[in-house]
């Protein structure tokens, strides 16, 4: 009996050690999900103009699909509930982290205007899809990108980089929105049909950027 536990626990810790030794890390953002971010890329690469110019609605459930979120408008708010996700001027970033770092909840309060029990974990486990690689995705808070380097939910709660971020440009009156990758990088661009989400939340959406490298 303990030699048949002893091999089982070996075998166990050789798989483990196998999955970390395949994890690849990244060494300035080590919360950050590389293998995911990588995929979400490639599915936003499929993004074309005309698809992002749908109605909204729809679009907004492409970037959910491409981010690896699940469309959960009526789950419960901390238990997966992604309505929220592209709807605001905030929740714009979408955020590819390992499983070790989703349940920081900012509790030194180094993310600023972000509550210190600001505990995501449950949800993003829940609306995550897992096909797109090891941790989760989550539709984190934009404010505080404006800095270098970001002090933002991704880059300060979760150490984590953002696959892309959503950001709705002044140049047709915030009719249109771009997609920038972590460095500021255009991925894609849009100019979906209503309904849109309201002028004012697309307003502060850009205005939380201006003079940053995303903007």
């Amino acid at each position: 009996g303990r030699l048949l536990t002893r091999r089982t626990g070996a075998r166990c810790a050789l798989r483990s050690m196998a999955t970390q030794q395949k994890l690849e890390i990244d060494p300035e953002y080590p919360g950050t999900s590389v293998a995911r971010l990588k995929a979400i890329h490639q599915r936003v690469s499929q993004l074309t103009a005309q698809k992002l110019s749908e109605p909204w609605p729809e679009v907004r459930r492409l970037l959910l699909w491409a981010g690896g979120l699940r469309d959960l408008e009526t789950a419960a708010p901390g238990e997966g509930y992604t309505g929220h996700a592209f709807n605001d001027y905030n929740h714009c970033d979408l955020t590819p982290m390992l499983g070790d770092v989703q349940n920081e909840c900012n509790a030194d309060g180094r993310v600023q205007q972000i509550s210190r029990g600001n505990q995501l974990g449950p949800g993003i486990r829940m609306a995550s899809l897992p096909e797109l690689g090891p941790g989760g995705s989550w539709s984190t808070c934009t404010n505080g990108c404006n800095s270098e380097p970001p002090n933002d939910v991704a880059h300060t709660q979760f150490r984590s980089r953002i696959a892309f971020k959503l950001v709705w440009t002044p140049i047709d009156d915030f009719a249109s929105f771009v997609l920038v990758d972590d460095a500021g990088a255009e991925l894609a661009r849009g100019t979906p049909q209503p309904p849109l989400p309201d002028k004012r939340q697309r307003m502060m959406n850009f205005k939380i950027v201006e003079g940053s490298k995303y903007a």
